[in-house]
């Protein structure tokens, strides 16, 4: 099984909020105690921590599910409930984090210690010493925590290379890799040999470094799924300079012109941004025969349809095996990574805008009315669902404020403009109670 692994899908669960305490002050010699429960601490939030020694998102093949603590209870005395500790889920560097539900790119994690809070814990609720008034001086209400956020994450990991070797199958691309780094890629005389990304650092003869990425072979129709295309074309995405490593050879009868045409178009189809990212033409294997009169004819092609370019890209005749016409190869590509600027991936506008947690949209309503197959009413709703959890319904206070609530948002008024009736059975979840008119 291969140890690489670039998406996974996760659930994460913030920590609920501790309940708040119902408690009055009982001592000997002080009358007329009042109120004393306190207030119950805060949820753990889940926090996504960028780990640079992590390199795959392996880790989440069989832990796929990740929840936080909860906060502790409000206690007596007025005394709060601890807090929780959040929940760090480490994440390799260039992970890419989705919302599952809305489709939308939550946050883009590339530098290493960045912390981003996926998920929110909820607050605790408050004890009763809150709510007491000159009216109510003794209130029996608390509420119960804020349930902590809960949603479905897909993660993608997009490698952070400087370079990307990019090329049909069997060119030598995970030859050249192996000779100007210190990887090691799986080198064999078969399509597909390389399966997974490798990675590697580069340090040319002047001092400069970079990283280089040797992605899987492209063939045509890898941006509809032919291939390992789809699977591994996400990876380029991050780099500033393209290596277009092409057999020169012609060693397996294809027309080097005609990979190079095919692989662009492959990757201008994938995503046309990739485009403007500078490519380094590599003609690889020039220690075959009929290489260089190979290389003669793509130079002509090159130019040929390259009229409307004020500058054609660089040729670099190399033989990865033999180890040739290296030094200069290295050094171009060091001197063009050094002056490219790092394409963003995503515009604020694409990253989605979170919402404070604690807060309600505005321009959903607070609830909604349907009805069940056993003529019950349903009511539903982000808003009047989070009140409804929040009440604690063994004290009756807390459930009287609890339908002044209900009827200060209209939930009365609609219920018999929808033509509830008196008796009708009313149900929140799995709570049920009585329409009374």
């Amino acid at each position: 099984m291969s140890m690489f692994l670039d998406t996974a899908k996760i659930k994460v669960k913030a920590g609920n909020g501790g309940d708040g305490m119902v408690a009055f002050r009982r001592e000997k010699y002080v009358p007329n105690g009042g109120p004393w429960g306190g207030d119950g601490g805060r949820g753990g939030n889940v926090v996504f921590v960028v780990d640079e020694g992590l390199r795959t998102l392996m880790d989440f093949r069989y832990n796929r599910h990740f929840k936080a603590q909860s906060g502790e209870k409000g206690m007596t005395k007025g005394m709060h409930g601890r807090g929780a500790e959040d929940l760090y889920v480490r994440v390799p560097q260039g992970t890419t984090v989705r919302d599952v539900e809305t489709g939308k790119v939550i946050t883009d994690l590339v530098e290493n210690g960045q912390e981003y809070i996926v998920a929110h814990g909820g607050r605790g609720g408050r004890g009763n010493i809150r709510f007491a008034t000159p009216k109510n001086p003794a209130p029996e209400i608390s509420e119960n925590g804020e349930p902590g956020q809960e949603r479905e994450l897909a993660l993608e990991l997009k490698i952070l290379a400087d370079v990307g070797l990019v090329g049909f199958p069997s060119v030598g691309k995970s030859t050249l890799l192996s000779v100007i780094t210190s990887a090691k890629p799986k080198i064999g005389a078969y399509h597909f040999t390389t399966i997974v990304p490798n990675l590697g650092m580069v340090r040319t003869p002047s001092g400069e470094s970079f990283a280089v990425a040797d992605l899987p072979g492209l063939i045509e129709g890898a941006s509809q799924g032919v291939g390992l295309g789809t699977q591994f074309l996400r990876h380029i995405e991050r780099t500033r300079v393209i290596l277009h490593v092409i057999d020169m050879s012609a060693s397996e009868g294809r027309d080097p012109y005609e990979d190079y045409v095919q692989i662009n178009n492959e990757l201008e189809t994938y995503n046309l941004r990739l485009m403007e990212r500078p490519q380094i033409i590599v003609a690889n294997k020039m220690d075959m025969p009929e290489s260089q009169e190979n290389l003669k004819e793509f130079k002509k092609k090159l130019a040929a349809n390259y009229d409307e370019f004020d500058e054609l890209p660089q040729i670099f005749p190399i033989s990865s095996l033999a180890q040739q016409g290296l030094d200069n190869l290295l050094e171009a590509t060091a001197e063009l990574v050094d002056k490219t600027p790092e394409f963003l991936l995503y515009t604020e506008d694409e990253l989605a805008q979170e919402e404070v947690y604690y807060g309600f949209d505005e321009d959903q309503p607070a609830f909604d009315i349907s009805r069940d197959d056993d003529a019950a009413w349903v009511l539903s709703g982000d808003k009047l669902e989070k009140l409804f959890t929040m009440t604690n319904f063994d004290r009756d206070e807390a459930v009287m404020k609890f339908a002044r609530q209900l009827r200060g948002m209209g939930v009365d008024e609609a219920l018999r403009a929808r033509g509830a009736k008196d008796g009708d059975i009313v149900r929140i979840g799995n709570f049920e109670f009585e329409f009374v008119d």
